[in-house]
């Protein structure tokens, strides 16, 4: 099992808005599908209520929703108490942290890559990324230099990033 945070963020760190993305990027939204089909996804009770209720649970993934609120449950999602029951909540498959910011906070450390779609615009937002530290180190992505052109015009490029070994 395979822990990995997955979002977008756009040039100043935003990641969301009064609990919505403050853009329309249809590619990033295929690369998220296609990174997290057949996994696990843990996400936050703000995030799976952001989600569009056709989309509840998500599709071909098992959804784990992570809450403090007690007596909270929801059909076709496991609900976890904690970070740890949350990725309990994944048996044996891989990961991907899909937020909010608190939830990627709270499971970080437990990460051992992050799939990045960095947009090249300001977007307001009252949700932010979380910092890629000195512990990561970029193995893929693209485009190296310049911007991929979003048939909705945004520019964005992606990235994925791998825990650094300890000493390097």
């Amino acid at each position: 099992m395979s822990v990995g945070l997955i979002w977008a963020q756009s040039a100043n760190g935003v990641i969301g808005n009064g609990g919505t993305l403050p853009w329309h990027l249809p590619e990033d939204l295929a690369r998220f599908r296609a990174v997290t089909l057949g996994s696990t996804v843990v996400m936050g009770r703000a995030t799976w209520d952001a989600l569009p209720e056709r989309f509840r649970p998500l599709p071909g993934r098992r959804n784990v929703v992570l809450t403090r609120q007690a007596g909270w449950e929801v059909s076709g999602a496991v609900v976890a108490r904690s970070p740890g029951q949350a990725l309990a909540g994944a048996g044996s498959q891989d990961i991907g942290v899909i937020g909010g910011a608190s939830v990627f906070a709270a499971l970080n450390d437990d990460a051992q890559r992050l799939d990045v779609t960095m947009l090249a615009d300001v977007f307001p937002g009252d949700a932010m990324a979380p910092a890629i530290g000195r512990q990561w180190r970029r193995t893929s992505g693209g485009p190296d230099s310049g911007w991929l052109v979003s048939r909705t015009g945004l520019r964005y490029r992606t990235e994925t990033w791998a825990r650094a070994e300890a000493g390097r």
